[in-house]
């Protein structure tokens, strides 16, 4: 059987899964000739080759680039994209931005020559039947290849590096990793490097001594749990060798204290920029970039699994308290969109769609809005006011924010951790969601 367009159906979740045929990257000249890199459609959504220790196919050709291109399985064929590099990518001799290949090209980067060809087509589809990993949710073929990695991930005390772009939900995954973990009983906690000042950030991240006082840091609160490190590429540069002594030796000292102090902790960071850019022009040091980039994984935009936009969206109008199904004409709207804000953009729209009576058309003698607007007092009032059309969606969803938070902290023993679960939503979200109400 031809397997470039065959699909097979994944047994658990009844989902339609495109084979992926095995793609095999071989290096035949330059200062690498021998080595190889296969793809199969298990790995993340983008492989890279580069001089960057860090990427997949790692060359030693001055010439190259530290991230040079990117290589990734997509509808039985071999997409290949120059990452803006240095030389540039040639495609059996003509430069290239991106293309697909479908196996027998040759691609030149610097002084190296890469031989595509086409693998065994026999076999398994090597993507998973899973709909979600813990509380991060997807079901396209981009997500569930990566599930089985993640629960790999999981499964090892390895510090991992999760890159996307703002709103992809970076945070939630690392929490789901955490949760999946044998360190699940401890605790999980978050330093935002781009929400302390870098005059603060050594006593928040390692406690302080002062005057016989000790003041833990996050270090040692999340002793034998997760430390995630969120935005890492913010962190000033002053810091970073002492956060790599701290991920390298398990030890952390207090400012002020003379003693190194033991701690037990995986660190898993996020970052929405290029850390391999970062290193090259000096911002953030290499020494700590491969010890936190042990492992990466690069979560895709929402625009490149608009298959995920409806799971997604049902999901968030039952926690926005849809008391029926996403009306045919939102989802319509939802699925015509390209997503730029990802993720969280499509929450807060369906946020709003709920909040402001986007309900499904009536049957019967029912009065439409009837069971998903808030009350008609408060949207009266705020038509009233005459506002911009703008400012008065956000004034509703502010309001309709303030009583579902206030409600699923109540309803969960005001506790953050369950409240935040039964929301569907990330910890710290939450717990920024209801310090903005009380300011």
């Amino acid at each position: 059987m031809d397997r470039s367009s065959a699909t097979v159906r994944a047994a658990t979740a009844g989902i339609t899964v495109t084979v992926e045929p095995t793609m095999q990257v071989s290096v035949v000249s330059g200062p690498d000739r021998g080595s190889t890199l296969t793809l199969d459609g298990t790995e993340a959504p983008r492989v890279l080759v580069g001089t960057s220790p860090a990427c997949d196919l790692v060359l030693t050709d001055r010439a190259v680039s530290r991230r040079h291109l990117a290589f990734e399985l997509a509808g039985g064929r071999l997409r290949v994209r120059d990452l803006g590099s240095t030389n540039g990518t040639l495609v059996n001799g003509v430069a290239i931005g991106e293309v697909f290949l479908r196996g027998g090209e040759r691609v030149d980067l610097g002084g190296t020559t890469l031989e595509i060809a086409r693998g065994d087509d026999d076999g398994e589809a090597l993507v998973s039947d899973e709909v979600a990993f813990g509380r991060y949710l997807g079901r396209s073929a981009a997500m569930r290849r990566l599930y089985p990695t993640l629960q790999r991930l999981a499964e090892r005390d390895v510090p991992v590096i999760v890159e996307g772009e703002t709103g992809v939900g970076k945070e939630l995954l690392a929490e789901a990793l955490h949760e999946a973990s044998a360190r699940a009983s401890g605790p999980f906690v978050v330093f935002d490097c781009a929400g302390v000042t870098a005059a603060d950030v050594e006593a928040v991240l390692f406690g302080r001594e002062e005057r016989g006082q000790v003041r833990p840091g996050l270090f040692e609160e999340a002793s034998g749990g997760t430390l995630l490190v969120d935005e890492i590429a913010e962190l000033d540069l002053a810091v970073q060798p002492k956060l790599l002594r701290a991920v390298d030796k398990r030890e952390i000292r207090r400012v002020g204290g003379a003693l190194a102090v033991p701690v037990d902790v995986r660190v898993i960071s996020t970052t929405r920029r290029d850390l391999d850019r970062e290193v090259a022009e000096g911002r953030f040091r290499e020494d700590l970039f491969f010890r936190i980039a042990v492992t990466r994984i690069e979560l895709p935009p929402l625009r490149k699994r608009l298959e995920d936009v409806e799971l997604l969206a049902a999901h968030f109008w039952r926690a926005a308290g849809g008391a029926s199904d996403v009306p045919a004409a939102a989802l319509a709207r939802f699925r015509a969109y390209d997503w730029p804000g990802n993720v969280r953009e499509l929450m807060n729209a369906v946020t709003r769609a709920c909040a402001v009576g986007e309900a499904p058309a009536p049957s019967g003698g029912e009065r439409a809005n009837a069971s998903v607007s808030p009350p008609r007092d408060f949207i009266d009032q705020v038509v009233a006011e005459r506002l911009p059309l703008g400012r008065a969606r956000e004034r509703v969803v502010e309001e309709f924010e303030r009583r579902y938070v206030e409600d699923a902290f109540v309803q969960n023993g005001r506790n953050v951790t369950r409240a935040a679960a039964a929301a569907g939503i990330a910890r710290r979200y939450f717990r920024a969601l209801r310090a903005r109400q009380r300011d």
